[in-house]
């Protein structure tokens, strides 16, 4: 079978890729990079011709409001137009979990509208909303500041490891079209201000971390449902101490 993996070169695309060679399937990595490029077009029509699925993992290169919400729509809609145009039987894409939770969140309104362009086509789908990265935790602590006490939310929120989101993503990509949501997250839920303090600790780095409920995050103010999955979601393996020592390992 002849799969598209727009997005194919990322870090969670090119793992996708991989596998799906493993199990004998024509994968092909799309990204600009490779000569595809869904927000102008080039090479898109020539990379579908053929495909039964597309996987869309996508990710806008500017977070602003305005370019994110330019992003997702535009290459949204010349993507499916193209995969209409080529008969493609299957849309997979992956969204976040708490997207339509977080609408003071300009990246957030964006996945809902990517969203909303995917359930309007004709072309049968599967959307696989999943939790953060576990990397991101990261870029969280970099959005509180550059000082030596960094204000976090408190939050639960249940991340993830990516071979755990690319397990899923490799059998709904080869199961039938769900036309339907579904969500994975991470085996276990902590405060955000903890895991942050976990991988500070972890790295060897003094800056202190104070838990504050009116944190922002990236936005938008967080309860403890916003960034965690509803009933019965998927769940990954790696657990954030198995995570951390594998970090650890790897420095």
């Amino acid at each position: 079978m002849k799969i598209v993996v727009i997005g194919g070169t990322g870090l969670i695309g090119s793992r996708l890729v991989t596998k799906l060679k493993h199990l004998g399937h024509e994968a092909v990595p799309a990204a600009p990079n490779t000569g595809v490029n869904t927000l102008t077009g080039e090479g898109v029509a020539e990379v579908l011709a053929g495909a039964q699925v597309v996987v869309d993992l996508s990710n806008s290169p500017s977070f602003e409001d305005d370019a994110v919400m330019a992003f997702f729509e535009t290459s949204g809609r010349i993507l499916l137009a193209a995969e209409l145009a080529a008969g493609v039987g299957h849309h997979v894409a992956l969204s976040v979990v708490g997207a339509d939770r977080l609408a003071n969140s300009g990246y957030m309104r964006a996945k809902i509208a990517q969203e909303a362009l995917i359930k309007a086509s004709p072309i049968p789908y599967t959307i696989l909303r999943s939790t953060q990265f576990f990397p991101f935790i990261a870029g969280i602590i970099k959005s509180a500041g550059a000082g030596q006490q960094l204000h976090l939310s408190s939050a639960l929120v249940q991340p993830i490891d990516a071979d755990d989101v690319v397990a899923a993503l490799a059998e709904i990509t080869l199961g039938p079209p769900l036309n339907d949501t579904t969500e994975i997250a991470g085996p276990q839920a902590l405060p955000i201000n903890r895991f942050a303090e976990e991988y500070l600790s972890a790295k060897g780095d003094p800056r202190i971390i104070v838990a504050d409920p009116d944190a922002p995050y990236f936005g938008a103010v967080l309860d403890d449902r916003s960034l965690r999955p509803g009933p019965n979601p998927r769940l990954g393996t790696v657990t954030v101490e198995d995570w951390l020592r594998a970090e650890m390992t790897a420095d």
